[in-house]
């Protein structure tokens, strides 16, 4: 099947003969144009994935320490009837367990170190139904804490700083003091190390402490759980479940799901992604936008080709249909080798990062600055689509204007001096 002249003509046109030097320099520039299209196009999946990628390494992480939804009472203390907070917590179908728990802040010492704890009082038993760092201790660590044994598991980070190991012996003390003849002293109560976790996540890993949640209520003085946690089916549906919750319990209590706990985090994140977007789209529209030079010198250069056809025949739409393919063809292989170098590099990184970093000795993601080690990478196709049809979009209006100075080309003054 024979292709329409403007698409043959167009294509040869991109591949620019090198006959002349004025030729190969046009070459050069449409090969530069190609270039840099095809790098800012991998920049940006490169960039966006790597987001992706950290955005959800955090979240997953956060989330085997955090429950999908927390209730709790807004007054801060035990919560009224937390058996028939369950029950009405459970009968939701997005639910999938529930479990008491007690939250309050804490001085963890040991010897001179003194540092400031996240106390979580759980049940051992339903733990495991809520968060999947339970789930990991459930055979170790986690079956250790026995009520009256004042058994406390620590996040690693915060074990590493104090310098304790399994079996030491820490002092917990509370906020609230207890009044004596010598005035209010705080309440303090040695506690064994059962155990650690290490959840990847330092924020929890280096303050978090979890014991048992009749103890927690001893040492705090409250009747019962101060809240309940609750895992759902799909995360996504957290926002919806708590609205629906909030009108179904029958007492007055604070319904807190996971995304507004690190609000703030997460919209910052979404905020970055859209300012890189912005940023890196700039540098794909300055590749595309060469083509305009690229396509100028070549109007330039043809200017005889132009008027031989248009004494042949051929329709000023056709002539900028030429230069049209010429600048489509550019943009649509500097896009392909774009996407597949972004793609590559994106499905690879979690290879490559860890060879260049051996290769510099250094670390990119300190674990004690960021919140992971390692760099994550998440494709979407939700990125990948925009940031191709932006680029094919760009290079396809970057072509118009030349073209159509190509179609106004004077066949008659074009050849008077050839």
């Amino acid at each position: 099947m024979q292709l329409p002249f403007e698409l043959t003509l167009g294509w040869r046109y991109t591949r620019a003969g090198r006959a002349t030097r004025r030729n190969g320099f046009i070459s050069f520039i449409s090969g530069v144009s190609m270039l840099g299209i095809a790098l800012g196009v991998a920049a940006l999946i490169i960039v966006l994935s790597v987001m992706n990628g950290f955005q959800k390494e955090v979240r997953d992480r956060m989330l085997a320490v955090v429950s999908h939804i927390e209730i709790f009472a807004p007054d801060g203390q035990a919560l009224p009837d937390v058996a028939r907070t369950l029950s009405q917590v459970r009968v939701h179908p997005q639910v999938v367990g529930a479990a008491p728990f007690i939250a309050a802040q804490a001085l963890l010492a040991r010897g001179e170190d003194m540092k400031g704890t996240m106390v979580r009082g759980i049940d051992p038993a339903r733990e495991p139904d809520v968060t999947d760092l339970a789930v990991d201790l459930k055979g170790a660590a986690l079956m250790r804490l026995v009520p009256g044994q004042f058994g406390i598991v620590l996040g690693a980070e915060l074990a590493r700083s104090l310098g304790v190991i399994t079996g030491d012996k820490v002092t917990l003390v509370a906020p609230s003091g207890q009044v004596t003849p010598a005035g209010v002293v705080p309440r303090l109560k040695q506690m064994t190390v059962v155990g650690t976790f290490d959840s990847g996540h330092f924020e929890y890993d280096s303050a978090l402490v979890l014991i048992h949640i009749e103890d927690a209520a001893r040492i705090f003085r409250l009747e019962g759980a101060s809240g309940v946690r609750v895992r759902l089916q799909d995360l996504h549906q957290a926002r919806a479940v708590a609205a629906d919750l909030a009108t179904s319990l029958t007492d007055r209590l604070v319904i807190r799901d996971w995304t507004r706990q690190n609000r703030t985090w997460f919209a910052a994140v979404q905020l970055e992604k859209r300012m890189m977007f912005i940023i890196l789209t700039l540098i794909v529209a300055v590749a595309a936008f060469n083509l305009v030079s690229t396509l100028v010198m070549t109007v330039t250069d043809k200017r005889a080709d132009i008027a031989i056809l248009r004494t042949l025949g051929a329709s000023p739409a056709s002539i900028m249909g030429i230069f049209v393919v010429q600048g489509a063809m550019v943009g649509v292989i500097g896009t392909l080798a774009g996407l597949a170098l972004g793609l590559g590099v994106a499905f690879n990184i979690d290879v490559i990062v860890p060879a260049i970093e051996q290769l510099l000795h250094t670390r990119f993601l300190p674990r004690d600055v960021y919140l992971i080690s390692r760099m994550p990478s998440d494709p979407q196709q939700a990125d990948i689509m925009p940031v191709a049809l932006i680029s094919l979009v760009l290079a396809f209006a970057a072509t118009l204007y030349p073209s159509w100075r190509a179609s106004k080309v004077n066949p008659a003054e074009a050849l008077r001096y050839e």
